[in-house]
């Protein structure tokens, strides 16, 4: 009897949660196989004798045929994507071969950014006012007619790269270099997205189906980048509150034709009240399922892979805690020459991990954007103001040393985008 295959189309910069899609699929008796264009980016895999299979993941007759010639060895169960740049191409293989997937034409909507707004503003979704432009004169002219500040950023991308903050015509300007003038890498024409700053707190909506499972609060270093610094499920919000920011991602879904699996909506809570800043058609990254299964007890990557695969989910909450991740962030550029403290946090009470993505000697460029996370410490307990102390108390004993590069060393690459954890530290929760 062939064994039952998930496939995976690519597994992206967020090593972390490829590797979590493939432990669930494991546990389910699944035999995942990764589709690359660059199997060497998975060298991680290797040691466990998982594989990853060289194809062009941009071509879709080229994954038809890999798939084709698969299912002779395989029984395939299920296609899917850890990343929003190929869940749209795992939606139309799923379609090709028969199997359950989300609705890629959909998809496609929901991953251009202008396509995005247009819709949710035409169902009378709040959004942030914007205005589009393809060269340094748009820009100019619709920041004027918007008002500055601005958010300025890439029509197409995630994880807040090219994202940026501008407060003066000179920072706009600035951007605007760096975005058109080779710097930025596009995948498609060059696109840009201005748009009004949305100021309040930032919520991110977790849903499955229609199903709201958490929403939790993100938090950012400071402007005009935006670095993920803090993320707590759930979030502390009144009965009212909830209600309302849920009712709102709804909507978004029911305007966009999503419902199909995971959806992550992204909010602020402004003084015109919820505002959406975008709607991501995926999980959200890790650790944000890990949260979610320590605050609720629902395993998003295992229900998600039930769902592809033709099984019954099942949402049930099993209890109810907060947790909630620091995300370790270097402030200078330089060469990484030690960290400490990684097992005095890890056996701190309430302490669930401690993670460091890179190992000393590294060079460290920042990105700023997610990439410039090197490690990060979650905590869970009972209550918020508990999980606070303890994450508090943990990461204030972890210290590390950055040397600057000395003159001509700046042009340094910057550490790998898959990074393997270097260590990871159980706690002792």
């Amino acid at each position: 009897m062939a064994k039952r295959a998930l496939i995976l189309v690519e597994g992206g910069s967020n090593m972390l949660l490829h590797v979590q899609f493939i432990q669930a699929a494991q546990r389910l008796g699944l035999h995942p196989v990764t589709l690359s264009a660059d199997p060497s980016h998975y060298d991680y895999l290797a040691a466990e004798g998982i594989e990853a299979i060289r194809v062009d993941t941009e071509n879709l007759d080229a994954l038809i045929r890999e798939c084709t010639r698969l299912n002779s060895t395989y029984d395939i169960d299920g296609i899917t994507s850890a990343v929003e740049l190929f869940y749209a191409t795992a939606g139309k293989l799923s379609r090709y071969f028969g199997l359950p997937g989300p609705n890629p034409e959909s998809v496609e909507r929901c991953c251009d950014k202008v396509t995005q707004r247009q819709i949710l503003a035409e169902a009378g979704i709040p959004i942030p006012g914007y205005r589009v432009a393809t060269d340094a004169t748009d820009v100019e002219s619709a920041a004027a007619k918007i008002g500055l500040p601005v958010i300025v950023k890439p029509a197409v991308g995630s994880g807040s790269t090219g994202v940026r903050l501008c407060r003066s015509l000179d920072e706009l300007a600035e951007h605007t270099t760096y975005l058109l003038g080779g710097k930025h890498i596009w995948r498609s024409s060059p696109s840009i997205l201005v748009e009004e700053f949305a100021e309040g707190p930032h919520y991110c909506i977790d849903i499955m189906g229609n199903d709201v499972i958490g929403i939790s609060a993100l938090d950012f270093d400071g402007p005009p980048h935006f670095v993920y610094r803090e993320c707590t499920y759930p979030a502390v919000l009144t009965d009212d509150e909830h209600n309302h920011v849920a009712d709102v991602s709804l909507s978004c879904l029911r305007a966009l034709g999503l419902g199909w699996g995971p959806t992550n909506v992204e909010l602020r809570w402004t003084k015109r009240g919820p505002v959406v800043i975008e709607v991501n058609p995926r999980l959200a990254g890790s650790p944000a399922p890990q949260l979610v299964q320590l605050a609720y007890g629902v395993d998003l990557v295992t229900e998600h892979i039930k769902l592809v695969i033709g099984d019954k989910w099942n949402l049930r909450r099993s209890h109810s805690e907060t947790a909630a991740v620091r995300f370790l962030v270097p402030d200078s550029d330089g060469t990484l020459d030690w960290i400490d403290g990684l097992s005095l946090a890890a056996a701190v009470s309430g302490i669930a991990e401690v993670k460091l993505f890179l190992e000393p000697t590294t060079p460290i460029v920042r990105q700023r954007n997610c990439l410039d996370c090197i490690g990060h410490v979650i905590a869970v307990s009972p209550s918020f103001v508990q999980t606070k102390a303890i994450l508090q108390h943990a990461v204030g004993l972890i210290d590390w040393s950055i040397t600057p590069f000395s003159v001509g060393e700046q042009e340094k690459p910057a550490a790998p985008r898959d990074p393997v954890p270097a260590q990871t530290v159980p706690g002792k929760r």
